[in-house]
């Protein structure tokens, strides 16, 4: 156990210099705000000890406190500057719907067009919320013909909708796991996966069908799915 212990700090602390890095290339004040933030919290509390007669014990208190507070100022910077340097780069919602946490069925790309932008699928408690980032002028159609779909499919199963940006009527990136997890939930743990199931049985079928290898004879149809 203690070798796998050792073996282990060594990457934790890695990957915190990592962050620490990749923060100050876009926080250049990060360190002097985190030295300042422990220096004032203990310096506050240990204070409050000497006026009370119980340095020793504040003192403990304010070094942890100290501690607690400049971890959660550089979690929160770290976040802050991820975000920013994810914002605009293809495929960064994916990324943030990735981590969206437990409850939640996420399918990337259900709908893409060539000029790369893209619509994500995620199905919880809420209903079905497609994502979608990239041109919102482009995006109209896309979302348009994903909410007719889901429509036709889930009948009166809630559709919602969320274009990623920082123009009006957009969520920006760092805002997009609270503003979906936020949503109304209206449906209980059988109904999403039913819904789950529903989807998933129609994008199989779809990926199954049998298409011919090479240009599509001219007059040639697609085959329809058999109905449900």
């Amino acid at each position: 156990m203690a070798r796998k212990e050792k073996s282990e700090n060594p990457g934790r602390l890695k990957q915190i210099a990592l962050t620490y890095k990749m923060t100050k290339r876009a926080d250049r004040w990060i360190g002097l705000i985190l030295l300042g933030v422990a220096l004032v919290t203990f310096g506050v509390l240990l204070g409050i000890g000497f006026l009370i007669g119980h340095p020793v014990y504040l003192g403990i208190l304010g070094f942890l406190l100290a501690f607690l507070a400049t971890a959660i100022i550089f979690g929160r910077r770290a976040e802050r500057a991820a975000f920013g340097q994810m914002e605009g780069q293809p495929g960064a919602a994916a990324a943030v719907l990735d981590r969206i946490g437990r409850g939640w069925n996420v399918t990337p790309a259900v709908a893409i067009n060539r000029s790369q932008d893209v619509v994500h699928r995620v199905v919880g408690k809420p209903g079905v919320v497609l994502v979608a980032e990239g041109n919102p002028n482009r995006l109209r159609g896309l979302l348009a013909a994903e909410k007719k779909k889901m429509a036709r499919l889930l009948g009166d199963i809630p559709v919602h909708t969320v274009v990623v940006g920082n123009g009006e009527d957009q969520v920006p990136l760092r805002k997009l796991r609270a503003t979906i997890i936020k949503k109304p939930r209206v449906l209980v743990g059988g109904q999403v996966t039913e819904v789950n199931d529903r989807l998933r049985a129609v994008g199989d079928l779809m990926s199954n069908m049998p298409i011919p290898k090479g240009p599509m004879p001219k007059g040639m149809r697609m085959p329809k799915a058999p109905p449900r």
